[in-house]
């Protein structure tokens, strides 16, 4: 009686777990191309996993089910987890990439700031924080701006206004709030002080 009883609530559960799931197929070759899973079983389909035949591509998921997409996944084909989109603006629209690195933690965020698809800004973190960041600011292909950071604090800034591919100027942020300019003149990587009579200092 027990065990009747078992496979009939495991049988219970099986049926509710695939009426949550909607499966799509190609018209002409016949292909699963697309899941779609009511996580929550509240009859609206929050997940969708696209795919080529059993092999997943894409998982986009609407986890406040707003109407709008919150999480993009795309796997390779090896099956594994590649990068995870997302959306800065929350409004459906993919503008960031995740890349996870070996911790487990996030390594590189990959950035469309004016959202067009195209990547043209990339930060990277170590154990969860950033400590560095490249952008072209201009959107000529070519990083025109560096940002690096010691821990939660903004270490330095530095920008190619010369368009010549390496930085010629930059500002270095003292703990205290104060600011010192430098500049690459000779372009060979050697900052001195913008301004050597004044110590090279000034404040914002």
């Amino acid at each position: 009686m027990v065990i009747a009883q078992f496979c009939a609530c495991e049988s219970r559960d099986a049926a509710e777990a695939r009426n949550r799931i909607q499966a799509v197929y190609d018209r002409d070759t016949g292909k699963l191309t697309l899941l779609k899973y009511d996580s929550n079983g509240n009859g609206k389909p929050d997940t969708f996993s696209y795919m080529d035949g059993p092999r997943v591509v894409r998982v986009e998921i609407d986890q406040d089910e707003d109407g709008k997409i919150d999480r993009w996944e795309y796997y390779g084909p090896d099956r594994r987890l590649e990068k995870v989109g997302f959306s800065r603006a929350n409004d459906g629209k993919v503008d960031s990439w995740s890349y996870t690195g070996a911790d487990g933690l996030v390594a590189r965020i990959e950035i469309s700031t004016r959202r067009d698809g195209r990547i043209d800004r990339i930060e990277y973190y170590e154990k969860g924080a950033m400590v560095r960041a490249e952008e072209d600011t201009d959107g000529d292909g070519a990083i025109d701006k560096w940002e690096q950071y010691e821990g939660a604090h903004l270490a330095s800034i530095a920008f190619d206004s010369s368009h010549r591919g390496t930085p010629d100027r930059r500002l270095v942020y003292a703990a205290d709030g104060d600011v010192r300019i430098e500049i690459d003149a000779g372009g060979d990587g050697h900052f001195v002080p913008a301004d050597a009579g004044r110590g090279g200092r000034a404040r914002d």
